[in-house]
Parts: C-alpha cells; structure tokens; sequence
C-alpha cells in the first residue's frame, strides 16, 4: 500500500470514529527522543539539576514510584536526589523506543528499561520496567509532564 493510500485510509477510518483528521495521524514530535535521551543521560549521572529542568515546572506534574504519587515538580526532584544517594541507573532498550502524538503540543512515549536499584550502602538490584512519560509542548521546549513506570516481573 503506497503512502498516499495509506495516509487516506487513516483519514477515513478517523472521521469514521469521529475524531480530528490530524489527530489520527499526527507525528510524534522529533524531540521526543533526544528529550528521552537527555533524561536517561543526566538520571545515569545524578544530575537532579539537568533532571529537573526536564521536567513539566507544575504542581500538576506527577510521577509514580512504587506504588505512591508524587505531585510536583520540586516534590520528584528531592525524591530523585534521595534516590541517587544510592544505585540508579537507567538501561532503556532504545530499539523498541516509542513516540506517538497525542493532539496538538502533547506525545506520550513509551520504552522498556532495565533499572539497576539500590538503597546507598545495598546491593543492587536489577529490575525491568515499561516506561512511559506524558510530553508537553511549553513554549517552543518539550518537557515530561508525567513519568509512569510499569514493574515487570523478573525474567
């Protein structure tokens, strides 16, 4: 199927569930990846300061560790300096990387990611997750506006 036909497809099914056209199609924003990347980087170095200007800069913020909410984004940068007082390290799988919009200004992404963890003076203990962040569109700069981390069972 050529692209134009298949770009058409997609319309037609969108208007026959009823949503905008550009919705159904929309590409996810090119930044998506290197904002992941840039994450993944700072949070493997601790650097709670790159980590933080990352994120969505509202009390709307939220992020889900361990089974608790944490709302806002000063309450996840103090959660994420307790946490680097420890191991943390992030191995996202970056092949099965994705990136879907989800209207106008916002995407969502989603990546498996092994996580190495441990309380400072522990062992580490590794840990797969489906990872998954809410982007918003701020301005001209894309920033996480939710971060949710699915635990898997160990393989």
């Amino acid at each position: 199927m050529n692209i134009m036909r298949r770009t058409g497809v997609v319309g037609l099914a969108a208007m026959a569930v009823g949503l905008p056209r550009g919705i159904a199609h929309a590409a996810a924003p090119a930044e998506a990846r290197p904002l992941f990347e840039r994450f993944v980087a700072s949070q493997n170095a601790h650097d709670a300061t790159a980590v933080e200007a990352m994120l969505w800069n509202s009390q709307d913020f939220l992020w889900i560790t361990r089974g608790a909410a944490i709302w806002g984004r000063e309450a996840a940068t103090e959660r994420f300096r307790a946490l680097y007082r420890g191991t943390w390290r992030l191995e996202p799988e970056m092949a099965q990387f994705r990136a879907m919009s989800l209207g106008e200004g916002t995407a969502q992404l989603f990546v498996p990611v092994l996580f190495t963890i441990g309380a400072a003076g522990q062992p580490a203990q590794p840990a797969p997750f489906l990872m998954n962040q809410v982007l918003r569109r701020d301005g001209s700069a894309w920033q996480i506006a939710s971060i949710m981390p699915i635990a898997l069972p160990p393989s």
